[in-house]
C-alpha cells in the first residue's frame, strides 16, 4: 500500500483520471490518505478523514511512508480557523492556505508535511466546540458561490459546507449529504429540532441530494447557488428572493 499527503493549497478530487472528469471533492493542505491505484499520471486515493475516493493528480501530492500515514491517523487534528492564510518553510517558502487546512504533528507554531518543516502563526482549532458555535462558524462562508465537490469560502456544495462547518467545530460527518444523512439520531418534528441540527432533502426519486444546518427561528442555511439564509418549514426550504419551495425536506437528524 501507498500513502500520501497533500502539500498544496487546494487539489481537485476527480471522478475519473482524467483533467476534464468531474471534480467530486477537493482534497486541503495537509490532508493524508491511502493510494488505492498508482499510474503514470493518475493515482486513485481514499482520504483518511472521510474514506471518500477519487483519482488525484499525481503531481500534486507527496508520498509519505506507512508509519507517517498511521501517525498522521493518530494524532491530534489541528485546523486552520483562517478563512485564508498561509504557511511558510525554514527556506522561506510560501504556500496560501484555506480555511479548514490540516496542520500534521503542528505543534508551537510549527508542523511537517512528509520532510518539510512549517511554520504557521494564524489560529487554529483542535477542540470539540459547543454546539452554538455551528451557526457562528457557519456565518463566516455566507454568499459563499456553490461549487459542485467544493470544499472551501472560495467555492463550495452543500455537504462540503456542512462538512466543513462541523469539522471546524471539531466533529466529523462524512462527505456526500446521501451518507451524511446515515449519521446522527432522527428527529420526528422541526420543533424539536436545535440550531446546528442538519436537515435533508430529497428529489422525485426519493434520493437524498440536499443539507442545510438549521437556525433559530425556522430558518437555514444551505449552499444553494451561493451559502444563503432561507426558510425552513414542514414541507422544505422557501426560498425567500423567489417567494418558492426549492428543495422538499426528508428528514431532520441531530449530530451533536
Amino acid at each position: 500500500m501507498l500513502y500520501g499527503i497533500c502539500n498544496l493549497s487546494i487539489v481537485p478530487l476527480r471522478l475519473e483520471a482524467n483533467d476534464a472528469s468531474e471534480m467530486v471533492s477537493q482534497i486541503l493542505f495537509g490532508e493524508e490518505f491511502k493510494v488505492l491505484e498508482r499510474e503514470l499520471k493518475w493515482s486513485k486515493v481514499e482520504l483518511s478523514y472521510d474514506g471518500y475516493i477519487g483519482y488525484i493528480d499525481n503531481k500534486q501530492y507527496e508520498e509519505i511512508d506507512e508509519e507517517t500515514f498511521n501517525n498522521l491517523s493518530n494524532s491530534k487534528d489541528y485546523y486552520t480557523t483562517e478563512i485564508i492564510d498561509f504557511v511558510t518553510t525554514k527556506e522561506n517558502d510560501l504556500s496560501t492556505i484555506s480555511i479548514g487546512s490540516r496542520l500534521p504533528f503542528y505543534h508551537d507554531n510549527h508542523f511537517t508535511i512528509g520532510t518539510k518543516d512549517y511554520f504557521y502563526d494564524g489560529n487554529v482549532s483542535s477542540e470539540k466546540l459547543a454546539k452554538n458555535e455551528i451557526i457562528r462558524k457557519a456565518f463566516q462562508f455566507l454568499n459563499t458561490p456553490y461549487l459542485w465537490g467544493g470544499k472551501t469560502p472560495f467555492g463550495i456544495d452543500c455537504s462540503g459546507f456542512t462538512q466543513l462547518v462541523y469539522k471546524l467545530c471539531g466533529y466529523a460527518l462524512l462527505r456526500d449529504a446521501r451518507d451524511q444523512a446515515t449519521q446522527g439520531e432522527v428527529l420526528s418534528f422541526i420543533e424539536e429540532s436545535e440550531p446546528g441540527d442538519l436537515a435533508f432533502f430529497d428529489n422525485e426519486e426519493g434520493n437524498i441530494v440536499h443539507v442545510g444546518i438549521i437556525m433559530n427561528d425556522y430558518n437555514i442555511i444551505h449552499a444553494h447557488g451561493k451559502v444563503r439564509i432561507d426558510t425552513l418549514d414542514h414541507s422544505g426550504i422557501y426560498n425567500v428572493d423567489t417567494k418558492t419551495h426549492t428543495h422538499k425536506l426528508r428528514v431532520i437528524k441531530k449530530i451533536i
